[in-house]
């Protein structure tokens, strides 16, 4: 038997195949078709953290970790073809979705884009799904990390899992709404309805984990070798906002907080993120539920205004002279709109938050000084700008600053 991870390159999906592998014998195999570092590189920017060719990787797992169960696989899975024979020849018993275009603001940049980014994910999805079924692979057990941002930013508490309708005295669960707010947090939405009609239809088992904004900078194992790194983005469109932060306090920018910033948004360590996709991945066939289970992968609610101070006082630590400033809110939003979003799933399946905040941010900052230079030097990528492509035509894509570099931006906070 084995488990399969896709975008097993990427920020979440490469420590978790690397968590996952230390915990069984079974065969783990990594699919990516290394197209997180094409945007990022697209972008103008790179990854701060340098990060190894999946060789060097596979091969630091073995000699560092001890991992002789890991196996990579290049391709596409908008190719159906090469989903068909990938899940033919390996057979998994389960199947770690974490593969995507990952970013809103990369899917708001033109058509293009967002076209590119509603045709990769949904497709990319919908082969794996329906290529389980047709395989005869109905039992598998199906892991998607889908996003937070579906929920959008509603008035009331945020269920782990459908929300109850009435009329009058009837009532009865149904989806959530998708109140997604960018054409890439959209494609979860849709995902998330299609894995529940693919179990409805087919019987998958699925485990729809709906991801927080994930921080931090390493786990347990990437730790142990500098070639087994993830990648860190701190840019404006694949950095979350926690990761652009700390590069501008590593830079010497001041962190801009819109109006009083009391805003919350969903937060979760790294570590405790793959923590939990590891657990899921190995459950145990006759243990986990044969349902479509919604877990919010989410350990706490933090303000901007809270990050900001927070990095702040963290920075001392450092000799860091960072600033939080805060300016006329340009948006109309609520800004002390207070988010609550029930976990309890979640946290009952990784026995609870193992990273602070704190611990997170001193971990970030604690790596990156190591790499200022790198930081110092994509500085300008903090804001959106001009991007030139190179697909053979000389195109070039243009959309206006939201500030200048002396008063950073806050950008999305909802990016995961």
């Amino acid at each position: 038997m084995s488990v399969l991870i896709t975008g097993a390159d990427g920020y979440i999906g490469w420590p978790t195949a690397l968590r996952i592998a230390t915990r069984t014998d079974d065969r783990v195999v990594l699919v990516d078709n290394f197209g997180r570092r094409e945007w990022v590189e697209s972008v103008g920017s790179k990854s701060a953290v340098p990060i190894a060719d999946i060789n060097e990787r596979l091969e630091a797992a073995e000699e560092t970790l001890g991992l002789r169960n890991l196996s990579f696989v290049e391709g596409n899975l908008t190719d159906r073809a090469f989903v068909d024979e990938l899940l033919s020849v390996h057979e998994p018993e389960t199947v770690v979705h974490t593969a995507a275009q990952p970013s809103a603001p990369y899917s708001q940049i033109n058509g293009e884009r967002a076209n590119f980014t509603q045709h990769n994910n949904l497709q990319s999805t919908r082969n794996l799904l329906w290529g389980l079924d047709e395989n005869g692979l109905s039992d598998t057990h199906f892991v998607e990390t889908t996003t937070t941002g579906v929920y959008g930013a509603p008035e009331f508490p945020i269920p782990e899992g459908g929300a109850t309708m009435e009329n009058g005295s009837e009532r009865d669960e149904v989806p959530f709404p998708a109140m997604a707010g960018s054409w890439y947090h959209l494609t979860k939405s849709h995902d998330a309805a299609n894995m529940r009609l693919a179990h409805k239809q087919f019987g998958i088992p699925i485990s729809d984990v709906r991801t927080a904004i994930a921080y931090g900078t390493e786990t347990e194992e990437t730790a142990a070798d500098p070639r087994l790194a993830t990648r860190f983005d701190f840019d404006y469109h694949f950095g979350v906002v926690v990761h652009r932060f700390c590069a501008q306090a590593i830079a010497g920018y001041p962190m801009t907080v819109y109006g009083k910033g009391e805003q919350r948004k969903p937060f979760i360590a790294l570590e405790d993120a793959v923590e939990g996709l590891a657990r899921l991945a190995l459950t145990d066939p006759d243990e986990r539920p044969d349902d479509h289970v919604v877990y919010n992968q989410v350990t706490r609610a933090i303000s901007i205004v809270e990050i900001a101070e927070t990095i702040a006082d963290v920075a001392d630590e450092f000799d860091l002279d960072v600033d939080v400033k805060h300016f006329e809110n340009p948006r109309e939003e609520d800004e002390t709109h207070k988010m609550e979003i029930e976990s309890d799933r979640y946290d009952d399946l990784i026995d609870g938050q193992s990273t602070t905040f704190e611990e997170g941010i001193r971990q970030i900052l604690g790596t990156l000084i190591d790499y200022e230079e790198t930081v110092v030097a994509h500085e300008d990528r903090f804001l959106p700008g001009v991007l030139d492509t190179d697909e053979g035509d000389d195109t070039t894509i243009e959309y206006e600053e939201e500030s200048s570099p002396s008063e950073t931006v806050q950008a999305s906070t909802e990016d995961d």
